[in-house]
């Protein structure tokens, strides 16, 4: 048996919430000594551990009692029911602290200012000087030349959603061009990070069959650390994000992934991304 100030320093709740959670018939104590003190037993405890998970909900203290006092309460149904609604809580906190994350590195979220026509020439310049003399080659025999090549290029940058994608993804264009430009087109890292992205949908695929939440939760964490990388990003949220949507709207790059890694594995990736980040 422990005593109110014991239950107190285990828990942190404090002597006056038990108390009160007497008062109101919450939480009774086993037994009450002679000397009034109050005496809680492991039963006890479990309820109060019960009680703290419901608070965490934020469920009133009435409606706490009313299902804790049902005579049909189910403690293992309750806990599970606890369980997926905290995780949906904490996923959903994960997308808030990064976005925070962002404001304090100064990253303005909410900037869509339009590229110029100077900045993409620069970035055009820089993309054709970053290709390999043999990638070059072969789009100059698909187009013709160099300069149709470019305009096929340009004509991408008339794309408005892409482009918003973009800004959404660097929080400003400054960032996104900083980021462009720093590429360096070096087949070797590139294929570095496409072999670990495939390593982490294998993750995926192994979450999917053996019904692993903590791996998929793990996939997704690795997923966003290589998309950093890969595009100079300090947030993965809003990529990610639209990457699972892709996968759920676009059939044939859902298609293709699973082609590659197996079938339901683009589905999987999908909403394992967005309950992460508590979409």
């Amino acid at each position: 048996m422990k005593t109110v100030k014991d239950v107190s320093e285990i828990t942190g709740v404090s002597i006056r919430t038990l108390r009160y959670y007497d008062e109101i018939g919450l939480l009774k104590p086993t037994e009450l000594t002679d000397a009034g003190y109050r005496l809680y037993d492991n039963k006890a405890l479990e309820r109060l551990q019960e009680i703290m998970f419901f608070r965490e909900l934020e469920i009133p203290l009435q409606d706490i009692k009313k299902i804790l006092d049902n005579p049909n309460y189910d403690r293992e149904q309750a806990l599970l029911t606890q369980k997926s609604l905290l995780e949906q809580k904490r996923n959903r906190l994960n997308g808030i602290i990064e976005l925070i994350t962002d404001v304090m590195k100064g990253v303005n979220t909410m900037s869509f200012e339009a590229f110029n026509n100077e900045e993409i020439q620069k970035i055009l310049d820089h993309t054709l000087q970053c290709m390999s003399p043999k990638s070059l080659e072969e789009q100059v025999e698909k187009y013709g030349s160099v300069e149709k090549y470019r305009d096929h290029l340009e004509s991408g940058f008339s794309n408005e959603q892409a482009w918003a994608n973009v800004l959404k993804w660097y929080g400003s264009k400054e960032k996104a061009m900083e980021a462009i430009m720093q590429s360096t087109g070096d087949t070797q890292e590139i294929k570095q990070e496409q072999d670990e992205n495939g390593k982490i949908y294998q993750q995926f695929m192994t979450a999917k069959e053996t019904n692993n939440a903590d791996m998929a939760v793990s996939a997704v964490e690795m997923l966003a650390e290589n998309y950093k990388k890969m595009f100079a990003l300090d947030n993965a949220r809003n990529i990610l994000l639209d990457l699972a949507k892709e996968y759920l709207q676009n059939s044939k790059l859902a298609e293709a992934t699973d082609n590659k890694f197996g079938k339901g594995c683009s589905e999987y990736v999908a909403y394992a991304i967005q309950k992460y980040y508590g979409v």
